[in-house]
């Protein structure tokens, strides 16, 4: 067969000219309609013909450009319909079996909205959440399994997609079910064709009055199909003789080439699919799994490529039946980086007569034995339009479910594809089997997180702290006194707290100039560091910050992705205390309402790592005695100049403006106590909440300002994502052991003495007694803080050349109450 595929036929002949002439079968509508349909016959009792797409990647081999494009401006139309707004809350259902790549590839236009589409195949453990018949179909049933089922719960709009839309029986079917379970306000049908006839076109506007919902209609063309009296008793008739005429043995059409053939080979290509990632939206496809799919795709594209025979000029990706998105962005990513034609089209249950000729839609058909263990038993599947279409390579992208003895049999799919081709490549998608919703039982007397106002000036919906109110508590000790008590070990810093620092007028303006200076900076590592959280670390991430410099952090990430990707993540945060690690309580509580695994801890910055190293410690010891299991210490922050953590925005020493002031940054929260006599076994760590302060309070001005600069930092942050991605992040724990030298330098032979970084060099100076400042020499405003503090405390600033760190504070070793600073003056807060 030559020119075969998308309908380039001699002479521009329409390929639905056969069964017209045949059957008298007219299409009537938009011009373009005949570019979009062929037509076929169908082996299908209840109806005699087929509308053939040549942009479904279904039957008719296309571009994957071509394919994902339509989807794509269909969903673009769909937003520009809706609105922003409502675009935002929408969820998009896809058909199966010919239209879940097309509605996927709706979502993705729509603007990363959540996607499910129905199957046919039952899932063990999977609850069905709704279900309707395809009356013509071959194959009726439809279910919908969704692993949240909160999915399908919401006021949004739901928008529905199949490939044409005929009568529209399947769809009203679909909406009547779901409205009488998940009613809302408004549908929007999406279709590449709308084929109704003049008579049905009136009933999706009755049904909309009925059901007291606005249904919308978007499509690709418009028309109708003009069928003659009888025509389902002809189209039987001519597929009962054309069956002999055309097709050989196992019904595959004789376009089998001739001759000698070269020696055929089957490549295995690993994938290396992101762990955990659906291959589809058979169970849900969120915003979460887009990114993450994106991220990945070059990689996969590229594992590809590499494995295709280096003079192939054509080649084809064939996916599998309901497994249409996954190879459809394989094979556009690959045709964006060969030099190859590329061509993409799937297999089918749908059984339809094959007909060699050029104005014919289906011009040849591959026959083979089911392989994915179908609930309806064995039978036959077919793939359409490969057979003799000169394809130097066929790449198979199936499920892990379907990589059974029946695909590799004699006269299975691959042995059938070899038959066409010199080289066939098999690429298996792991089949994701959603695990049960872990929602193990609450633990007794742990009470439901605090929130603002009534605890922190943050609103409620920004964080909630899993800590308990000690705001009636007198907690506070002079500086020098908590020195003491700390070095000489007769307290823990924890057990008490320090005076808070009110600053002056001057310092005021100093940190409104800082934060007016490195907002957009500060914008661009948060939406970094939120980036390869959702890239890397889940699909459903919780933020748990670790109290309090973590907080103003985990609700900027939280605002990033409300921003950049209309998620609406949950937020804790949880007190963590070096040398007597994280809250167990608060650990217990998370697990209790999340999935461990879901969870990723935050902070601000790293210094020499030990809260890294203790967070480790903690999670393991946690598992060990409560055996929950899950957790993933790794803390995500915003910079990392100590190279302690893999997930961060940045590695840069630079100013947090958070950090130049207590509470009155962290929604008026003080940092965390944790003291026998006040916190008990069953207890979370406490906290003040420094309700007096509210008129100094710069929390909500703070997160604003940073905020307020997402929208131009957002292409620095793609570019800066992407080269973190692909760069390699491990630790080096280069801090860590700049600090054990400095402390040997110093004679301090203590690394809790010496604070690297300019947020915990702010810490030493606001909290501590300090002994000196080591500066880089050469830094500049990202300092002036910090010179303001230390010379009101009268503490020494030292510029050091080669220092890793922008700064570094270095606390009094050997502290004895009446320490003078480098003025001689008594040290005091």
């Amino acid at each position: 067969m030559n020119n075969a595929v998308n309908n380039e036929v001699p002479g521009g002949i329409w390929s639905g000219t056969w069964v017209a002439e045949r059957l008298g079968v007219e299409l009537l509508g938009d011009d373009t309609l005949t570019d979009l349909l062929g037509l076929a016959l169908r082996r299908n009792p209840k109806r005699a013909h087929l509308l053939v797409s040549n942009v479904l990647g279904k039957h008719v081999p296309q571009s994957p450009s071509v394919v994902y494009g339509h989807g794509l401006t269909l969903g673009r139309r769909v937003r520009d319909l809706l609105g922003a707004e409502e675009a935002a809350r929408a969820v998009v259902l896809g058909y199966a079996e010919t239209a879940t790549g097309l509605g996927h590839s709706v979502a993705d236009g729509v603007g990363l909205a959540p996607y499910l589409h129905s199957t046919r195949r039952p899932v063990p453990g999977v609850a069905t959440a709704g279900g309707f018949e395809e009356s013509h179909s071959h194959a009726t049933s439809h279910l919908l399994l969704p692993e949240d089922p909160a999915l399908l719960v919401g006021n949004g709009p739901l928008v529905l997609v199949d490939d044409e839309f005929s009568t529209g029986n399947t769809v009203l079917n679909t909406i009547r079910d779901l409205h009488d379970r998940y009613p809302r306000q408004r549908y929007v049908v999406v279709a590449l064709v709308d084929m109704r006839s003049e008579a049905d076109a009136g009933r999706l506007d009755e049904f909309a009055r009925e059901i007291g919902a606005r249904v919308d209609l978007v499509a690709a063309a418009s028309g109708t199909v003009k069928l003659p009296e009888g025509v389902l008793e002809k189209g039987q008739d001519l597929v009962a003789r054309h069956e002999v005429t055309h097709l050989g043995a196992r019904g595959t059409a004789r376009s089998t080439p001739t001759g000698s053939q070269p020696t055929h080979s089957l490549t295995r290509v690993e994938l290396c699919w992101p762990r955990g990632l659906p291959d589809g939206g058979r169970h849900g496809f969120t915003p979460q799994h887009r990114i993450r799919l994106e991220t990945a795709l070059p990689a996969m594209a590229a594992r590809l490529a590499e494995a295709l025979p280096a003079d192939a000029r054509r080649v084809h990706v064939l996916g599998f039946e309901e497994l249409m998105y996954a190879p459809l962005r394989l094979a556009r990513e690959l045709e964006q980086i060969t030099d190859a034609e590329v061509r993409y089209s799937t297999t089918t249950r749908s059984p339809v007569l094959a007909v060699d000729d050029p104005g014919y839609a289906i011009r040849t058909r591959i026959a083979f034995p089911a392989h994915d263990n179908p609930v309806d038993g064995p039978g036959e599947r077919y793939a359409y339009n490969i057979a003799g279409a000169g394809f130097d390579a066929i790449v198979a992208v199936i499920d892990s479910t379907a990589d059974t003895a029946e695909l590799h049999a004699p006269d299975g799919l691959l042995a059938q594809l070899h038959a066409h081709t010199p080289q066939v490549l098999l690429a298996v998608v792991p089949s994701y089997v959603p695990e049960p919703l872990y929602v193990p039982e609450r633990p007794p007397m742990l009470p439901e997180p605090l929130r603002g106002p009534a605890f922190s000036s943050y609103a409620p919906e920004d964080v909630g702290w899993l800590l308990q109110d000690l705001s009636d508590v007198t907690l506070e000790a002079p500086t020098e006194e908590r020195e003491e008590a700390i070095q000489s070990g007769g307290a823990h810093y924890a057990e008490s707290l320090p005076v808070e620092y009110q600053p002056s007028e001057q310092y005021q303006r100093l940190f409104h100039t800082a934060l007016d200076g490195s907002a957009a900076r500060l914008a661009q590592a948060v939406g970094a560091v939120t980036e390869i959280v959702l890239a890397e670390r889940s699909p459903r991430p919780v933020l748990v910050s670790l109290a309090r410099a973590g907080t103003p952090v985990g609700v900027l990430m939280r605002r990033w992705a409300q921003f950049r990707h209309g998620l609406d993540l949950p937020h804790y945060a949880v007190s963590i205390v070096r040398g007597r690690g994280i809250d167990a309580n608060a650990l217990r509580w998370l697990a209790a309402h999340h999935d461990p695994a879901d969870i990723v801890f935050v902070d601000g910055w790293t210094g020499k790592g030990a809260i890294t190293r203790e967070l480790a410690d903690a999670v393991k010891e946690f598992e060990e005695s409560d055996g929950i299991t899950g957790f993933d210490p790794e803390i995500a922050v915003l910079a990392d100049p100590g190279s302690c953590v893999k997930t961060y925005g940045t590695r840069e020493d630079f100013l947090i403006p958070s950090a130049c002031l207590n509470s009155t940054v962290s929604g008026l929260i003080s940092r965390t106590v944790l003291r026998a006599d006040l916190v008990g076994p069953n207890d979370f760590h406490g906290a003040k909440f420094y309700r007096e302060l509210a008129g100094a309070d710069v929390s909500v001005e703070f997160l604003d300002a940073v905020a307020a600069t997402f929208p131009e930092v957002v292409e620095a942050v793609d570019a800066q994502t992407k080269e973190l991605l692909s760069s390699d992040r491990d630790p080096t724990w280069e801090g860590w052991a700049a600090v054990e030298r400095i402390s040997e330098e110093y004679g301090i032979h203590d690394v809790n003495l010496v604070k690297p970084g300019v947020g915990e060099t702010t810490r030493v100076l606001l909290r501590r007694v300090p002994w000196k400042i080591l500066a880089r020499a050469g830094a500049g405003a990202d300092l002036d803080h910090v010179r303001l503090l230390a010379e009101q405390r009268g503490v020494p600033v030292e510029e050091v050349d080669e220092l890793p760190y922008t700064c570094v504070g270095l606390i009094h070793p050997k502290y004895t109450r009446g320490a003078t600073g480098a003025d001689g003056k008594a040290v005091n807060v």
